[in-house]
């Protein structure tokens, strides 16, 4: 299946987009190369995306760049324990009309109401207002007062979390996760980055973020991401490695010693959006390189992001130091494309 000539051009564009949001990144953030690239496909495939990384890694500053390299409604919610989750939908208030001297109830939008909603430091708070984000993230609506309001088009939310902390924290239930398209790690910088870093912030000298796309712009290319082709036996290729994460129920088609090491470390696999993502990220990549159709190469390289929050390790792997990117690696070691096809 190929694409027609339109489609050809417009991928160009947005390969060219792609390269003029990243140089308008690197003015601001130093390395991050792989969590840059995984944070705009996530962008363009229309997804929400979950940023883990301990302090001080520009989570929150890459985000914000984002939004200004975007010309985007943006908008911060620091998640606090005291948070509730009208603070964050909006509420209703009586207002008076002064000339007749009648009240009625006035919608007060939240900061939900963005483009870009930076949610910070999500597991500060509790799951009463973290479940607040649900509606919003899945059918892009709130609703209060028995009124449905719809959110602004296009509408991500990014959200930030810390792994180290633990004492006052709230981990999202595995429903809230499954909503995130992508987790992204956010890891140290080399030592050649964090010499960058420490010049670049400590001189008397800012970066301007030139904004490079509009919402417009964004919405077309989105769509033309979903109309990227994917060949039936690499989306069968992205079926399989997800199935192949639930506990004995990876199939036959699945090595004798992989699904040991399934059976062993996971207590509980990924569902079917967990396909869904793998199949729509891998075209969002292939589109963003200049590529006109899936290939192997963008199903691997996203399967990381989208499974490790969707696979729950036990016991044992935790007494084993195995983490579910070990999963992930050893899932992709040992599934091929021909074997689906």
């Amino acid at each position: 299946m190929s694409l027609p000539e339109s489609d050809v051009e417009a991928i160009r564009r947005l390969s060219d987009a792609y390269q003029r949001l990243t140089a308008e990144l690197g003015k601001v953030i130093v390395g991050q190369q792989a969590v840059v690239e995984q944070l705009l496909i996530a962008l363009f495939a229309r997804g929400h995306c979950l940023l883990e990384g301990v302090p001080g890694l520009a989570k929150t500053l890459l985000i914000r760049t984002l939004s200004d390299a975007l010309s985007l409604d943006f908008s911060r919610v620091q998640f606090t324990p005291d948070l509730m989750p009208a603070d964050i939908t909006g509420t209703e208030v009586i207002q008076e009309d002064k000339v007749t001297g009648t009240r009625e109830f006035r919608f007060l939008p939240g900061p939900v109401f963005a483009n870009i909603v930076l949610a910070d430091e999500i597991n500060r708070t509790p799951p009463k207002t973290q479940a607040a984000l649900l509606e919003a993230m899945q059918e892009r609506q709130v609703t209060v007062g028995g009124e449905r309001h719809a959110l602004p088009q296009p509408f991500f939310v990014l959200a930030t979390q810390n792994p180290i902390e633990q004492e006052g924290t709230y981990p999202l239930p595995e429903a809230q996760l499954d909503r995130f398209m992508f987790m992204v790690r956010v890891d140290y910088p080399t030592e050649q980055e964090e010499l960058a870093i420490v010049k670049q912030t400590t001189a008397d000298t800012h970066a301007v973020v030139t904004a490079t796309l509009s919402a417009q712009d964004l919405q077309a290319m989105a769509d033309l991401v979903r109309r990227v082709p994917v060949a039936d036996h690499l989306a069968m290729y992205a079926i399989r490695l997800v199935r192949q994460t639930r506990v004995r129920a990876g199939g036959s088609g699945t090595p004798a010693d992989t699904q040991d090491v399934v059976d062993r470390y996971l207590s509980w696999g990924a569902g079917p959006r967990a396909s869904q993502f793998l199949v729509l990220a891998a075209k969002a990549r292939a589109a963003l390189h200049g590529k006109h159709c899936v290939e192997i190469e963008d199903l691997r390289a996203v399967a990381p992001p989208v499974l490790r929050h969707r696979i729950v390790t036990n016991f044992n792997a935790e007494a084993d130091g195995v983490t579910a990117d070990d999963v992930i690696d050893r899932l992709l070691e040992s599934t091929s494309a021909e074997a689906a096809a």
